[in-house]
Parts: structure tokens; sequence; C-alpha cells
């Protein structure tokens, strides 16, 4: 019998493959390796795809990493289609990230990449819970010009409203493709809590494992005036969520974490893990592949 390849490896460009066996032997150098990630980046070397997967894109690199990801993850599960998501827009710089990020992986890898943006379109609303931390978000921030933005979208959509309303009509009303990654930008605890709740959605709404990246979860020096923690904002949002689901948790990207060069971005990225989906068990490595004599001497 033919060996069946994993479809989402088809077509990877064969210096992709030598430079990955390379780079434990030469290329992960302390020396060597920031001014080969400066070349890659800055030369566009090798596909766009490979340089989503390794962060070397310079428009929102965690993004792109969290498409590519789910493009991998829905290419190798046999999906044709799946959708990524921003909660917080605002003026659209990632959203407008996240549109390109999905257009250049998705026409690479062969799967089709729906994009989708959730937002009032008013800034943030007020509030006065500790929980939403109004000692550094103000009602207003983040005012979004929905005429100008919808002007730059070449493909997303927009999902102007309050996210108590939009998140569980999303489905009914757009139908999108299964849900791959999301992108959680909203700043506050009480946004984020009802955003979550997209995660309750049906099997065949979501893919196994989702790729997300919380950008208010604090990983910078120039945090220390935010004073982030445990009980407070994406943080309790996110601990209140596993608390709530016995089957669906949200985890940090161990593999990322381990990686010997780690990125500030790396540790904002978590992957929902929905252990009863039909598809968690299923394998996304090569078919017909006997691993076990990569052990042989």
């Amino acid at each position: 019998m033919a060996k069946q390849k994993n479809p989402a490896r088809v077509g990877a460009g064969v210096y992709e493959g030598l430079f990955s066996k390379l780079y434990d032997n030469f290329f992960s150098n302390e020396i060597v390796w920031p001014f080969t990630k400066l070349a890659i980046k800055h030369l566009r070397l090798f596909s766009y795809s490979f340089r989503a997967r390794t962060g070397l894109v310079s428009l929102k690199p965690e993004y792109a990493h969290c498409v590519f990801a789910g493009a991998f993850l829905g290419k190798s599960l046999g999906y044709k289609k799946i959708s990524v998501i921003e909660f917080g827009v605002a003026g659209g710089r990632g959203l407008t990230a996240l549109e390109k990020h999905a257009e250049m992986i998705g026409r690479e890898m062969g799967i089709e990449i729906e994009v989708y943006g959730f937002d009032t379109g008013k800034g943030l609303p007020k509030s006065d819970d500790y929980r939403d931390l109004p000692y550094i978000w103000r009602e207003g921030f983040y005012k979004m010009d929905v005429e100008k933005l919808q002007k730059r979208l070449r493909s997303a959509k927009l999902v102007i409203g309050d996210v108590n309303e939009t998140v569980p009509k999303f489905f009914n009303d757009y139908n999108p493709a299964p849900v791959a990654a999301v992108m959680f930008d909203m700043d506050l605890y009480s946004s984020t809590v009802p955003a979550l709740r997209m995660f309750e959605a049906d099997d065949a709404r979501l893919l196994p494992r989702i790729f997300t990246y919380f950008d208010d979860i604090g990983t910078s020096i120039f945090d220390y005036d935010y004073c982030l923690s445990e009980y407070t904002g994406e943080r309790l949002a996110i601990r209140e969520f596993n608390e709530q689901h016995d089957n669906k948790k949200i985890s940090p990207h161990f593999g990322l974490l381990a990686d010997k060069f780690k990125e500030s971005w790396y540790s904002r990225i978590l992957i929902v893990h929905l252990f009863n989906h039909a598809k968690y068990n299923e394998a996304i490595f090569d078919k017909e592949v006997d691993y076990s004599a990569e052990l042989s001497l």
C-alpha cells in the first residue's frame, strides 16, 4: 500500500525541510540564530506558511502563527474551509493583518480561510467593575471608524454589536466554516467571558483544538503599571471557563514555551482543547508510518 502523506505537508519546500533538519545542529546556535532569523524575515526566504509557522513575518507574527496552526490542523483533518476570528477590532490593524495571513496561508496550503472581526464599533463600554480594570481601560477607548475600515477590508466580515448578543447568534447568522483560531483583544473581563462562550458551540462549528491569542494577559516589562492578576481581566475569564467546563480546557501552548528562543508573544498563545470533540483523537501525522523505526540503531 502506498504511503499516505499528511495533506498539510504536501507541497512543502525541499529547502524548508532541509532547514528544519539542520536547525538543531547548526541554525539553533545562540550566535547563528539571531542573524538567520533576520535573514529569513527581511529577505522573505522560504514560503509564507513556513515564516508564519516560525513567527518570522513582520506583521502580527502571533496572529500568523495561530492561522498557520489552525490551517495545518484543519487540512490534516480533512476540512475544506476554516474560520479565524478577532475579538476587539478597534482601528483594524489586527484584522487586516489576519486577513492577509489567511489569504497567503490559505492559498499555499490549499484550504479556504474565512475571517471575522467582532467589535462594538463604539469603543470600550463604561465599567466600574474592578474585574474590568477600570484603572487602565476607559469608556470609549479604541473606537472604530466602521465605514473607513469596511473600505479597507477585502474579504473579512465585521460583526458589530455587544458580544453578549452577537456571539449567541453568530453561527446561525453567518454560518461560518469551523473555527480554527481566535484572537482576543477585548481588554475587559466582562467582554471576554461572553466571547469565550463561542467554544460551547456544537462540534461541527469548531475544530477539536483551537489556537488562541490573548493580548491582555501580560508578558511585557512595560506592563509593570498594569498590575495584572489571576483575579481580573482575561486571566480571570480563562480561569473561570476552565472551572466551569469539565471537557473543554484552555491551556498554555507548552510546545512554544519549551522553545529555545522564546518570543514575548509565545506565552500569550493558548490552545482550547475540546476533549469530547468527535475528531479530537483523529491522527494528524503521516499515515502508514512506523515512527518506532526512528528508535532503531
